[in-house]
């Protein structure tokens, strides 16, 4: 397979895949997809991932057998307009909702991504380095290609995760190893391992290029609203009418900044494809758990550089309490770029956005998504985000993994009792 193009968004050197994944200078690569953004065009058929299969690196645009099972369901997760929300965000909220993809997080879309490139490479290995989503979604698309021929896939674990986590993980069966030792180095020593495993993780160019078509989706997702809209009133002004085309803010949670790298990535594509104005793209903030947030720390100081925090406790938002994070630079970056910023939330604020995004919108998520709200709240409140913006909140797991059994305590009343019970509960709610 001939090496694709990977370069660097701060210095521009420039590498060959697969055998680099991060520049000289220090800072990740990602895949130089410049010519091909140049004549991209909102695509008329193809779904998921596999719809921007020309915004992909080269290797892997064919559809092959890897994007025909489990792979082949990535993506395509829904835009849900959330205006029973507004007055409590500040804003007209948008839901991205990343739980629906097939291990329920938006883990998958780089996965697939990673898993299709280690067939077309013939890689009897795919690797990643994880203890959640992002292990089972590794695991899981690689048993999904299927045949003699198919990747194993290889997760290396803390030594300390959970049972309940390693059962997760284990029912894909992948080859499982837990490593003692420091996680952040863990991460660094498998780019550069002596083994035939290709590591898919957090923010390595593969991930990225995947993970960015969450942001496509939703712009494109914007730009069919404002081409229906128009459809059905050429000319047409009404300031009361919402704003389309692109939102003016995306919001996400971030812990090792690969996600947010890959937003960023995918709207200087657009608008080197002149699907996005330079007045068009939408501002991006990052979200993180106060008790561990080494980038909006750097955010809140003005640095140009990341350095890993010394001092976290511990957080509901645990899959994103990242002290070390190695895209965290460039996530910075991204923020800066498109006019957005870098905040924190405390647990509190945290606990409160999930409680009222299953209770007044139905959607259950892990506590690192409901960083989304938290943070909206907060950008709302200082006069970030105005009450006619159109913002989406990218909602990056499901919480249905995160339940507490405990928690729910509800009345137990006699089956002769039921109607009464139901007339004084009624009247109570009238």
């Amino acid at each position: 397979m001939t090496d694709a193009p990977l370069t660097c968004y701060r210095c521009g050197a420039t590498a060959r895949f697969p055998e680099r994944k991060r520049c000289d200078c220090g800072e990740p690569l990602w895949f130089d997809t410049d010519a091909a953004a140049e004549s991209f065009a909102w695509p008329d058929s193809g779904i998921g991932v596999w719809r921007y299969a020309d915004l992909l690196p080269a290797e892997i645009r064919g559809r092959s057998r890897a994007s025909e099972g489990v792979s082949g369901t990535a993506g395509a997760t829904p835009l849900v307009r959330a205006s029973g929300l507004d007055a409590d965000a500040g804003c007209r909220l948008w839901l991205k909702d990343e739980s629906e993809n097939p291990t329920g997080s938006f883990k998958d879309r780089g996965s697939a991504v990673g898993v299709a490139w280690a067939v077309a490479a013939g890689r009897e290995w795919v690797g990643t380095v994880s203890h959640g989503n992002m292990a089972m979604s590794v695991a899981a698309n690689a048993a999904g290609v299927g045949g003699t021929d198919a990747p194993r896939a290889l997760v290396l674990v803390p030594d300390d995760i959970s049972g309940e986590r390693l059962a997760a993980i284990a029912q894909y069966d992948p080859a499982l190893v837990r490593i003692a030792g420091d996680y952040g180095r863990l991460y660094r020593e498998t780019l550069d391992a002596d083994a035939p495993v290709e590591f898919v993780n957090s923010d390595t160019p593969l991930r990225v290029a995947g993970q960015k078509t969450t942001a496509l989706e939703l712009c494109e997702a914007f730009a069919s609203e404002a081409r229906a809209r128009s459809e059905r009133a050429p000319g047409a002004s009404d300031a009361s009418d919402t704003k389309f085309g692109a939102p003016d803010a995306v919001v996400l949670p971030v812990s090792s900044g690969g996600h947010a790298s890959a937003t960023w990535k995918a709207l200087r594509e657009l608008r080197t494809a002149g699907l996005l104005a330079e007045r068009d793209l939408p501002r991006l903030y990052f979200v993180q758990a106060a008790a561990c947030d080494p980038i909006a720390a750097a955010y809140r100081e003005g640095a140009d550089e990341v350095t890993p925090a010394e001092e976290t406790s511990e957080t509901v938002a645990y899959s994103i309490a990242n002290a070390d994070p190695p895209s965290g630079t460039r996530a910075l970056a991204a923020a800066c770029e498109t006019d957005g910023a870098v905040l924190s939330v405390p647990d509190d604020e945290i606990l409160d956005a999930k409680k009222t995004l299953a209770s007044e919108a139905g959607f259950c998520i892990e506590a690192a998504s409901a960083t989304t709200l938290a943070g909206i709240r907060r950008l709302s409140a200082s006069g970030e985000l105005a009450d006619d913006d159109e913002v989406v909140a990218v909602l990056t797991g499901t919480g249905f993994r995160e339940l507490d059994a405990g928690s729910a305590t509800p009345e137990t009343v006699a089956l002769g009792d039921l109607s009464e019970r139901l007339r004084a509960l009624t009247d109570a709610e009238n």
